[in-house]
């Protein structure tokens, strides 16, 4: 059953995945691009006292990408679960409907996982050959909140998609809104860095918020 589920889940996301992980790696590299264009033309040192003490960010155009891939993937994965009420064939297979779940949802993580693991080792790597060590420290921890939006895009967005009453689901996008803009609030480079677990273990938290909107669609409020 296990293998039935990953293997619907893949046939929905496939093409978006593989799409919005080139994307997500072109991105990276056109950052990259302008910082050689910027240490070429003007100067590295000139180029260092910007990052240092003018608080320029070179890594401010990946700032959304993990926002929009997680999303992409959410609509991919659990807007055909909400076609034709779909979804309730998944819960009368023979296996707890909470279970086949977060099946689903730890595949779509995972998928996340990997593509963000790819477009962050690049970005890393590739900051490490510009930079200096105490520089690249700054940024990863400036850029963790966006990958971190990124899971909680998706899980929120599976939460409001799977949810079958309007009011809630309304209710649920203004909260989302609201809520993701947390991991985006303006900072000098490793500004983040005091509360950035705090914020890894409240995403782990609303990983399972779909639970919600799908006990109600079992039940068959509308």
């Amino acid at each position: 059953m296990f293998k039935s589920v990953v293997f619907k889940e893949w046939l929905k996301i496939r093409w978006f995945l593989i799409i919005l992980s080139l994307i997500s790696v072109i991105a990276v590299g056109n950052i990259f691009l302008k910082v050689q264009h910027n240490i070429t033309f003007n100067e590295a040192n000139k180029y260092w006292y910007l990052l240092l003490f003018q608080n320029h960010h070179y890594f401010r155009y990946l700032k959304f990408v993990p926002l929009f891939t997680g999303l992409a993937i959410a609509v991919a994965q659990y807007i055909p679960e909400i076609m034709n009420r779909r979804i309730k064939l998944t819960f009368h297979l023979p296996v707890n409907e909470n279970k086949i779940l977060i099946m689903m949802l730890g595949f779509g993580t995972i998928s996340l996982l990997v593509s963000y693991a790819i477009m962050f080792s690049i970005f890393t790597g590739l900051s490490n050959h510009f930079f200096a060590k105490e520089i690249v420290h700054a940024v990863i921890i400036s850029v963790t909140p966006w990958f971190l939006a990124g899971f909680a895009a998706y899980f929120l967005a599976a939460l409001i998609i799977l949810e079958a009453i309007w009011k809630y689901r309304i209710a649920y996008f203004i909260t989302a809104c609201a809520f993701i803009l947390l991991y985006f609030e303006n900072s000098v480079a490793g500004g983040y860095s005091p509360v950035n677990l705090k914020m890894a273990i409240l995403t782990l938290l609303i990983s399972v918020s779909l639970l919600f909107s799908a006990y109600r669609f079992r039940k068959g409020e509308m």
